[in-house]
């Protein structure tokens, strides 16, 4: 225990001790509910978690994953590579001013490291953290419906049209008085298909399937 206590507070370790000790006190208070684990939000807000736009972490391929948990990584991967350097330093005896040298070679690979640690860690994480995009109302355009109501004129009726995730809803469904030639088209059970959605009436546009 006194040989990890002298490693991790001896150079270049100590440089990411006291902001490891951080993040672990960071992670504590979020557990417990006294922290935001998304605090600083996702680096570069809401353009850089869909993708677009820039910010410092997505600028070095860390970007869409909150800034809170890319820090946490890179310097959990950055102390512990650079406690193995100082292991390694304090075995050999050399002069300090070599030490030191050396002890900032190590620093600038334990960050290197960390960094394509975090990398390969964060990609899988992106789809964890991904935005959920809101529902829109066009979205249902180009879809199959069910007719629900007994028929669908210009001014009437219901059906039933299905979501990507599988979930189904019933919307308010018109067909325009040029394509409704045949009212056994539109009868309950039949399906139509969705072409159009009229934003002044807040209704899809029908029409006989393809």
């Amino acid at each position: 225990m006194r040989e990890f206590v002298q490693a991790s507070l001896g150079f270049p370790a100590v440089v990411f001790t006291f902001a490891l000790i951080a993040v672990i006190g960071f992670w504590v208070l979020t557990l417990f509910g006294g922290a935001d684990p998304d605090f600083l939000d996702t680096d570069g807000g809401a353009e850089a978690a869909s993708g677009e736009g820039g910010g410092f972490f997505a600028f070095f391929g860390l970007g869409d994953v909150p800034a809170t948990v890319v820090l946490s990584l890179l310097i959990t991967f950055t102390w512990f590579a650079s406690l193995a350097g100082t292991v390694l330093l304090n075995a050999l005896d050399i002069p300090t001013p070599l030490v030191v040298l050396i002890g900032v070679a190590v620093l600038l690979v334990a960050v290197v490291l960390a960094w394509v640690l975090t990398r390969a860690l964060i990609a899988p994480l992106r789809r964890v953290f991904r935005p959920e995009v809101p529902a829109s109302r066009n979205d249902f355009v180009g879809r199959v419906c069910v007719i629900r109501t007994g028929s669908v004129t210009h001014d009437f009726g219901q059906a039933e049209v299905a979501a990507d995730d599988g979930s189904t809803a019933i919307v308010q469904v018109r067909v325009p008085e040029e394509i409704a030639h045949d009212p056994e088209d539109f009868r309950s059970g039949r399906t139509a298909l969705i072409f159009d959605y009229d934003e002044t009436g807040e209704v899809f546009l029908v029409a006989p399937p393809p």
